[in-house]
């Protein structure tokens, strides 16, 4: 051991992992072949994992030695994520107006929640990127808030 070095950590002793964030311009280009290959599979493009390391230029060997272990990051503060709720007339269109509108601002909507409805009201909530937008989230909800069928909305986090 080392001045200055205080040994092993306790995650490390007792055999955990230990994550560290490092900029992929320094790393083996395999690590970035295991993400596109990952990305090619979920995404549908590629059918096999064959024909997806194949695409990328990797082994299937590496591949399986760096999958579970290589992730990308995903940056909160560059991704923003807001949620809202809604409560909506339980009429033919009306949701589909809300996300058409949500979609024509620039949101990317990642899921959407509704209830059954209850005197012919039906509660639903919707989380959305917003980094896109081309208005404030609070602009956003009093459009929304606009629309015919919406019988109230607010922002829940953004």
């Amino acid at each position: 051991m080392q001045r200055g070095d205080s040994g092993p950590s306790a995650a490390e002793d007792r055999g955990g992992s230990r994550y560290l964030l490092v900029d992929s311009k320094v790393l083996p280009e395999a690590f970035s072949k295991v993400v596109r290959a990952k990305q090619l599979l979920a995404q549908g493009k590629a059918k096999s994992l064959s024909e997806a390391t194949k695409a990328v230029g990797l082994s299937r060997s590496a591949f399986y030695k760096y999958k579970d272990c290589v992730f990308t990051y995903q940056n909160t503060s560059a991704n923003q994520i807001a949620t809202l709720s809604a409560d909506l007339v339980d009429e033919p269109g009306v949701l589909s107006e809300l996300l058409a509108t949500l979609f024509k601002s620039g949101a990317n909507i990642l899921t959407i929640n509704q209830n059954i409805p209850v005197d012919s009201v039906a509660p639903v909530s919707i989380s959305m990127r917003t980094e896109a937008l081309q208005i404030s989230v609070e602009d956003l909800a009093g459009n929304l808030q606009k629309l015919d069928g919406v019988v109230s909305l607010r922002i829940l986090s953004n």
